[in-house]
């Protein structure tokens, strides 16, 4: 089985009982799309750009009901604030790698006052982790042209995870990891529903499968042990439920609170955090607060299993100053969990 494209469910592995979309990632919510800029040399620089594009965002609608939910502050996310006044999203989401998220924000303004030429202000959302265990981020390697590739390049297919834009250099609860998605099809209200995450895995803990913890010095136990710097998760949450941006609130906060399935250990140094959005019509009836509760579940699944697959498609990777992040060794996992009964028993 390849390594560098193996998910979740190729294991074996199934988050919950729902229904999957039918490509299993963010990009099963219509309209959504998803681009990637890679900048790896092999050496020092493994980073990034990775872009969330709706295309209901344009001339004939300029905002979509969003909120922010920041499980802990301790990152940049720019342009949350406006997102958390306002509730709504204006922009298309980049994520980067932490001192290049600036440069990303700049690159991203000029895209968005180029899409309106009679625009006088503009909020453009960028997050970023911090990719500095692997990649050299003094460096600030991001241009406009790594931004632009990522927006323009954007497409529906399935996003490609694991070591790919802005999740190149990323660690996650001491494995190499990266960008993951997935997404679940559930009826709320009497009508049909899709929810689509994509996560960018870079923060600490005790890796956690199926309810087995999986500690990284077990499963690799001669592999470098070096802590990485910041530790976060930036995670996005797209839906065509209609919902407000204080309904888009409380999903965003499941999302972050389905990183304790996997582990996390939630540090003073990890910036976690959530953004949802909604690209129902505008002349949709609001789902009620009690016929919700699908949503929620479907959130709380598909980041659990977009975590996973951010970890199970990456790949070793040894990057600045020799610092090496081991990809999950997936025959270790079959065999625990088919152990502890969470799979079936392996010949």
């Amino acid at each position: 089985m390849d390594q560098l494209r193996c998910r979740a469910r190729d294991l074996g592995i199934v988050v919950g009982p729902l229904s999957t979309g039918r490509h299993n990632g963010i990009t099963d919510v219509a309209g959504i799309l998803v681009g990637h800029t890679t900048v790896d040399d092999g050496a020092d620089l493994h980073t990034g750009v990775t872009a969330v594009v709706p295309t209901q965002l344009g001339p004939d609608r300029r905002t979509l009901p969003a909120a922010v939910y920041s499980g802990n502050g301790y990152g940049k996310l720019v342009g949350s604030t406006q997102v958390d006044e306002l509730g709504v999203l204006e922009s298309p989401i980049v994520l980067t790698g932490t001192l290049s998220v600036f440069r990303a924000a700049d690159a991203l303004l000029g895209y968005l006052m180029d899409q309106r030429p009679d625009g006088l202000s503009f909020n453009p959302l960028v997050g970023e982790t911090n990719d500095g265990h692997l990649s050299d981020i003094r460096r600030r390697p991001i241009t406009d042209e790594h931004v632009l590739a990522a927006l323009t390049g954007a497409s529906g297919e399935p996003p490609a995870e694991g070591c790919v834009g802005a999740g190149t250099g990323t660690t996650a609860l001491g494995f190499k990891a990266g960008i993951g998605t997935s997404s679940r099809a559930v009826p709320v209200a009497d009508r049909p529903a899709t929810v689509g995450a994509l996560v960018q895995s870079n923060f600490g803990g005790v890796l956690t499968v199926l309810g087995v913890p999986l500690p990284a010095d077990e499963l690799i136990p001669d592999a470098d042990r070096t802590e990485p710097p910041g530790n976060s998760c930036m995670i996005v949450v797209a839906t065509d439920a209609p919902l407000d941006a204080r309904q888009l609130g409380r999903l965003a906060r499941r999302a972050v609170f389905a990183m304790g399935r996997v582990g996390a250990s939630y540090s003073n140094t990890s910036g976690d955090y959530a953004i949802a959005f909604s690209t129902a019509p505008p002349d949709q009836p609001l789902i009620p607060d009690g016929e919700i509760n699908p949503l929620f579940a479907a959130v709380m699944d598909a980041v659990e299993e977009a975590l996973l697959n951010s970890l199970f498609t990456a790949a070793t990777t040894t990057g600045v100053g020799g610092h090496t992040s081991h990809a999950v060794p997936h025959g270790t996992v079959i065999r625990r969990l088919s152990a502890a009964g969470r799979l079936p028993a392996q010949a």
